[in-house]
C-alpha cells in the first residue's frame, strides 16, 4: 500500500542544512498496523507529512497503492488525501460550530456524496466509535477522549485506504489513551490499514510492527 523508495527532505535553516529525512525506505501492506515512534525532532513530523501527501518529498519515490505521487499537483494531492487517507491529529482538529455528526459529515459534503448516503455513513462512523448517543453534541460539550472518538469517525466515514493517526493520544490521559488504543486495535482487527506516529512507548507497543525514526532514518524493531 506504501511505499517511499529513498526518501529524502532537507530544510535550509539559516546557513545549516537539516536532513529531516535521510534516504528512508519503508513498506506498509494492506491491513497493516505500523507504530512509527521517535523523540522530537526526529523527522516524525516529516515523514507523516510525505506519508499524507501534506508536503512532497526533495528526492525518491513514494507510491501509495501501487501510484508513484511524487510528482503530483498540489489539486492532486489534495484529491489523494481527501479519498484515500483519514487523518487523526493530537488536537482533534474539529469545527467548534458543529455538532460531532456534523464534523463526521464535512469530508462526504466535499466529496459530493449524495445526503442519504451521506447520513448513513457517518451513523455507522459514530457507531464504531460508541458515540450514536452524542451525534448531537457540540465539540465543546464532549471530552477529550469524546473529541477524538468523532476525529476517528471522521478518518473513517470516507471509506480510506489508510488511516494515519498522528500523536492520537498526545493530549489524553492514561484511561483515555487505552479507550482511544483499543478503537485502533478494533479498527485494525476488522481490516483497517493503519500508521500511528508517537513518541510512546506505551503507545506504539500496540502497532503490529514498531519502526523507530531518529536522524531522519528509520530502523524496524524486531519482535
Amino acid at each position: 500500500m506504501i511505499e517511499l523508495r529513498e526518501i529524502s527532505k532537507v530544510y535550509q535553516i539559516g546557513d545549516e542544512r537539516v536532513h529531516a529525512l535521510n534516504h528512508v525506505n519503508l513498506h506498509v501492506y494492506p491491513h497493516e498496523f505500523v507504530s512509527i515512534i521517535g523523540p522530537s525532532g526526529s523527522g516524525k513530523s516529516s515523514l507523516m507529512n510525505i506519508i499524507g501527501c501534506l508536503d512532497t518529498a526533495d528526492a525518491g519515490l513514494y507510491c501509495l497503492d501501487g501510484v508513484p505521487i511524487e510528482d503530483y499537483s498540489e489539486k492532486q494531492l489534495a484529491k489523494v488525501r481527501n479519498e484515500k487517507i483519514g487523518f487523526v491529529f493530537q488536537n482533534f482538529n474539529l469545527i467548534a460550530k458543529m455538532s460531532a455528526e456534523e464534523n463526521v459529515e464535512l469530508p462526504l459534503v466535499y466529496q459530493k456524496v449524495k445526503r442519504a448516503e451521506r447520513q448513513k455513513r457517518v451513523k455507522d462512523a459514530l457507531e464504531r466509535v460508541g458515540l450514536t448517543k452524542r451525534a448531537k453534541h457540540l465539540p465543546t460539550e464532549l471530552s477529550g477522549g469524546q473529541q477524538q472518538r468523532v476525529a476517528i469517525a471522521r478518518a473513517l466515514v470516507t471509506r480510506p485506504s489508510l488511516i494515519l493517526a498522528d500523536e492520537p493520544t498526545g493530549n489524553l490521559d492514561s484511561h483515555t489513551t487505552e479507550d482511544i488504543m483499543q478503537i485502533f486495535r478494533e479498527l485494525h482487527e476488522q481490516g483497517n490499514t493503519i500508521v500511528l506516529i508517537t513518541h510512546d512507548n506505551e503507545v506504539a507497543e500496540q502497532g503490529k510492527r514498531i519502526i523507530h525514526i531518529r536522524d531522519g532514518k528509520l530502523t524496524e524493531v524486531q519482535r
